[in-house]
């Protein structure tokens, strides 16, 4: 029997149902899940449920490996480490090239309203993605394709990171202000107090998730 081509409307919401309960823990790192559940689940066919993997899959949301079930990544304690590792080089030079350069990102202002504007109870997968678009319109800001395709490459991780850290802060208000501190510097203050707020920024998500604080040299 030949299977249908794939709907792509259903595959859509699958990913964006996924998507949204990985994001909000919902989904615990580790979870594994077979297409079958999915099938039954969303009442679709397995093409479908296959579209919808292999999107996560390239969004770093959900990983899969040879004749096993797709399931949430688990980052280990070195993973995260080695992944600030690389991102925190990344937005420090990123504040420097634009302190001084700009004197609003809209894209930043926007996002960082939201997360004040989000209620404590709001869905932390809105948190994160608001998170994400603060910290890609620095990225983009700077004009640099090298960089913005370098660090679209974290994209996944970054997320999967995000997406544990609800107990950091208080409310997504909380994460807001902080988030306005380090534009405020970015826009308004010299090069050492945005590097120092974003720096600090990073850093408390490193301690949050492996109890340990980054080796600053």
């Amino acid at each position: 029997m030949t299977e249908t081509a794939p709907a792509t409307g259903a595959a859509d919401l699958i990913v964006a149902t996924l998507r949204d309960l990985i994001l909000s823990g919902d989904l615990a790192p580790g979870t594994r899940f077979t297409e079958a559940e999915l099938c039954a689940a969303h009442g679709v066919a397995r093409p479908t449920v296959r579209t919808a993997i292999q999107v996560l899959v390239h969004q770093g949301l959900l990983e899969r490996s040879p004749n096993r079930s797709p399931s949430v990544p688990q980052l280990t304690q070195q993973d995260v480490l080695d992944l600030f590792y690389v991102r925190v080089p990344l937005e420090v030079q990123t504040v420097r090239a634009l302190v001084g350069r700009v004197v609003v990102i809209p894209a930043a202002e926007e996002a960082t309203r939201q997360m004040e504007e989000l209620p404590h109870e709001a869905h932390w997968s809105d948190v994160v993605e608001a998170d994400r678009a603060f910290h890609n319109a620095l990225v983009e800001a700077v004009g640099s394709k090298r960089l913005s395709r370098l660090y679209r490459s974290l994209d996944g991780e970054i997320r999967l990171c995000v997406a544990q850290l609800r107990p950091a802060w208080a409310s997504p208000a909380a994460l807001g202000r902080e988030h306005r501190e380090v534009l405020s510097a970015i826009t308004e203050g010299s090069v050492d107090d945005a590097v120092e707020r974003m720096r600090n920024h990073l850093e408390k998500a490193v301690v949050h998730l492996t109890g340990r604080r980054p080796d600053r040299s």
